[in-house]
């Protein structure tokens, strides 16, 4: 329910900075404003623009700080209402005291997501757009702040309302006959309302179908390391991080657990996971390891495969070719500084049908090389076709498409079957109730809370 108080919380991240914001949104914005801040000069402080002045403790007069401060008025804010912002000296207390002082003077700490929950509410962003607000706080590469700014900029909610439209436009035609089935007026036959349908169902399931590219943009794409023991899998991941990040011995099944850090590759963020070797094991600790490079692989988007070329084609290295069956992915050929043993002419005869490229973890120039081919893999999964420039990368988005593409599939069976008008509105009105769950043009207090929830404190 929207209480419509005033509410403050710090806008910038907490901890030692040069400037902390503390932002205030309400009907009594301007009012808390101009009672702990005082401007140096006579000047009245105007909308929009920054004016220099003294926070003070309206109980003691005691000068907080000196800092800068500017108000907006409603609608035209980020929230939709008169909004107040104090740019403070950076430092966890100054921000901390200014905080205080609002709240003795009426204001309430804000709830995570509040802002922009209140943006909301008041039409200035729609649900898609708040929800790329937080993806742009979380973007942790190229490819990812590129998404967010598209979303941002209300494209996949024009892409959504293009859809509903066309529902709405199914759902008129369907009333007129309703309304008007005595009228001697021309209306779609059934065969033509059943090929829209199939028309605007089609476009739905394309929608939903970029949900796993969008949500490798948004998330990054995760990547296991698996190899049998000793193939050099700690080795290449401490190569490719440029440090020592796991333990590395010639003891085979050293690694246990399975270690993650990220890259940046090619505008893409790629978490790699380093597994424990995969092979059979009577000890009882080493085979959990290996049942956890067995979760990790599966759930991976795709896999980075490493066969010891210093030794000759085992059992275990069959395992491993029988794991990438299907899976995206790059396979190493690790340790061509010394004899080798295995060649990627017998990895291919055994099966292997990833790209394979010869390295050696311990040749600091490899890594680059590793990047290039992972850089290629990366791309392929993202790929998307040259006319579809939206994709969506959250589950809530996917799941209404995946409701609407479900309501039409039904309407759609039910205009061949010529059944009556009302009984194909139904499923045309669901459809359309699904879409507009998207953008929150319906939308419950429920979707709303767990949206917001994600959203930082001062978002």
């Amino acid at each position: 329910m929207y209480v419509r108080d005033t509410i403050v919380a710090q806008a910038t991240a907490p901890g030692r900075g040069a400037v902390a914001i503390v932002r205030i949104s309400g009907p009594d914005a301007t009012k808390i404003l101009t009672s702990i801040w005082r401007p140096v000069s006579e000047k009245a402080l105007r909308p929009r623009a920054l004016s220099l002045g003294d926070v003070v403790d309206p109980a003691t007069g005691t000068q907080i700080d000196c800092a800068l401060a500017t108000i907006m008025r409603a609608p035209r804010s980020l929230t939709g209402e008169d909004v107040a912002e104090i740019q403070c000296h950076g430092g966890s207390y100054v921000a901390r005291r200014i905080i205080a002082l609002a709240m003795t003077r009426g204001a309430r700490m804000a709830e995570p997501g509040e802002f922009s929950r209140r943006a909301f509410l008041n039409g200035r962003i729609d649900l898609a757009e708040a929800e790329a607000v937080a993806d742009l706080v979380d973007a942790r590469s190229e490819a990812a702040l590129r998404q967010a700014l598209a979303q941002l900029s209300g494209a996949l909610s024009e892409r959504v309302g293009r859809l509903r439209d066309e529902v709405i436009g199914i759902r008129a035609h369907l009333e007129a006959e309703i309304d008007f089935s005595d009228e001697d007026i021309a209306l779609p036959s059934r065969a033509e309302i059943a090929a829209e349908i199939d028309c605007l169902r089609g476009e739905v399931a394309m929608l939903a179908d970029t949900f796993t590219r969008g949500r490798i943009v948004r998330e990054g794409i995760h990547a296991a390391i698996v190899g049998k023991p000793n193939a050099g899998k700690s080795s290449i991941l401490n190569l490719m991080l440029g440090a020592e990040r796991a333990i590395v011995t010639a003891t085979p099944g050293t690694t246990r657990d399975v270690i993650e850090d990220s890259v940046a590759i090619g505008g893409i963020s790629i978490t790699l996971a380093d597994t424990a070797g995969i092979r059979e094991s009577a000890d009882e600790i080493e085979r959990l390891g290996i049942e956890r490079s067995a979760r990790a692989a599966s759930a991976a988007d795709l896999l980075l495969v490493i066969f010891d070329g210093s030794r000759p084609f085992e059992e275990d290295d069959a395992r491993i070719i029988k794991l990438t069956a299907g899976r995206a992915g790059l396979a190493l050929l690790n340790k061509r500084d010394l004899p080798q043993r295995l060649t990627i002419s017998e990895l291919r005869e055994r099966g292997l049908e990833m790209p394979v490229l010869a390295v050696s973890a311990l040749i600091p120039e490899d890594a680059a090389r590793i990047r290039a081919e992972l850089e290629r893999a990366a791309d392929a999964l993202v790929a998307s076709p040259a006319a579809d420039k939206v994709a969506i990368s959250r589950e809530r988005h996917r799941d209404a498409l995946m409701l609407a593409a479900a309501s039409l599939d039904a309407a759609h069976n039910s205009a061949l079957a010529a059944m009556p008008p009302e009984m194909i509105a139904v499923d045309i009105m669901a459809a359309g109730d699904a879409l507009g769950q998207i953008t929150g043009a319906v939308t419950s207090e429920d979707v709303l809370d767990t949206v917001f929830r994600e959203f930082c404190i001062g978002k």
